[in-house]
């Protein structure tokens, strides 16, 4: 077992286009978001296991000698067991919480032991986790957390190599090993999701861009990172509800809605074409492209009923300072996306931001096709980061 701290980072993600047309078998763009959670695992030989999510306040503690006394036979050690509701049942017998623990802070709890037991159940080891990611905002928060996860006890168990060189600042593990911590995550997603598509923790692993379509998932070549504003409204919303509400339009007016789905498909790939052409050196009329999807997009979804009189607002407050902005994830509220094109003077990115911050709005300015999870060396991550972890 590796005896040093490791420091492991993963983003969360956006739709960039297809949301709710993808439940009808259209092409998604799925981006990471440069909003990042963070692990901090230290091994230590006090013979216990310490989970710490200071996001939302929980601090765990297991005796490694009493979970190897636990019958666990239903964990394969070294595979991936399928996380069935029977076995998460099992899991919260072993991970002895209490009746009345919160949802969040017990899935977040499960997720954790699930994939502790599963790849390294003998190991004492105090491991923090912190998000700079919103939670319950569906920009994949939960994958951010089975990633990192995964990443820092396959590594520390050595099932993995660290590519963390001396004198590395950051670095990003093999294909293979990605692949196996994709594994993993997924696992853990199912833990906390149920049936999830496996889109969050594979674009929390890989970064850049993914294209999604009917299950099948491709990452596309080099896309660029591009610098947006993110906003939640911080209008709360029903996904469900919402992806019954456009199947409902669409058997009602068939001939009305179908077309817009198609319509959504043709952005998608659009966007993705010209993504794959913008490359190292993107010119200023593809950005004049991605702002035309963007508005075309933002119309589109408030066709098929899933817009909300904050997205509204957003829009208009962004398109007064010459932006374009769509929402992001099921709509209803949550968030929105505003694309900042290169040459922007920070002055106007700083009054657009103070205008949906007085909106009661939460804002931040970050970039999307951000690099999937990652390990880095404690010089390289921001004081913030560093204090989050430390519990200050």
């Amino acid at each position: 077992m590796l005896s040093e701290v490791l420091l492991v980072s993963a983003p969360g993600k956006v739709i960039l286009h297809g949301e709710h047309a993808v439940v009808h078998g259209k092409v998604a763009l799925a981006v990471a978001l440069n909003l990042r959670t963070f692990l901090r695992l230290q091994p230590h030989s006090n013979g216990k296991v310490d989970l710490s999510l200071p996001n939302i306040g929980i601090k765990w503690a297991w005796d490694v000698a009493r979970l190897q006394l636990l019958d666990t036979s239903f964990l394969e050690q070294g595979d991936a067991t399928t996380p069935t509701p029977e076995l998460v049942e099992k899991l919260k017998e072993v991970a002895g919480l209490p009746d009345d623990c919160a949802v969040t802070e017990s899935l977040a709890v499960l997720a954790f032991l699930y994939l502790y037991l599963s790849i390294c159940r003998k190991q004492s080891l105090d491991i923090v986790v912190w998000s700079e990611l919103p939670h319950g905002a569906g920009l994949g928060s939960s994958a951010a957390y089975s990633v990192c996860l995964a990443a820092a006890l396959l590594t520390v168990c050595e099932e993995i190599p660290n590519p963390l060189k001396d004198g590395d600042r950051v670095n990003r593990w093999t294909k293979e090993d990605l692949e196996l911590i994709n594994k993993w995550a997924f696992q853990g997603e199912r833990v906390i999701h149920g049936n999830p598509s496996g889109v969050d923790n594979a674009v929390s692993t890989w970064g850049g861009a993914l294209r999604y379509q009917q299950g099948k998932i491709s990452s596309l070549k080099r896309p660029p990172a591009l610098q947006i504003l993110l906003t939640n409204t911080k209008v709360p919303r029903n996904t469900r509800t919402l992806v019954a509400g456009v199947r409902n339009r669409l058997l009602k007016f068939p001939e009305i809605v179908a077309p817009l789905l198609t319509s959504i498909d043709a952005i998608s790939l659009e966007c993705e074409r010209v993504l794959g052409e913008m490359g190292e050196a993107p010119a200023p009329e593809q950005y004049l492209v991605l702002e035309e999807l963007i508005d075309m997009n933002q119309h589109h979804l408030n066709a098929l009923g899933v817009g909300h009189a904050s997205l509204d607002q957003l829009c208009q407050v962004t398109r007064a300072h010459g932006l374009h902005s769509k929402l992001t994830g099921a709509g209803g509220g949550g968030c929105g996306i505003t694309l900042l094109k290169p040459g922007l003077e920070q002055p106007e990115v700083e009054a657009t931001k103070q205008a949906l911050t007085s909106c009661g709005f939460d804002c931040w300015e970050t970039s999307i096709g951000a690099p999937g999870v990652s390990i880095h060396s404690a010089t390289s991550l921001d004081s913030r980061v560093q204090q989050a972890l430390d519990g200050l």
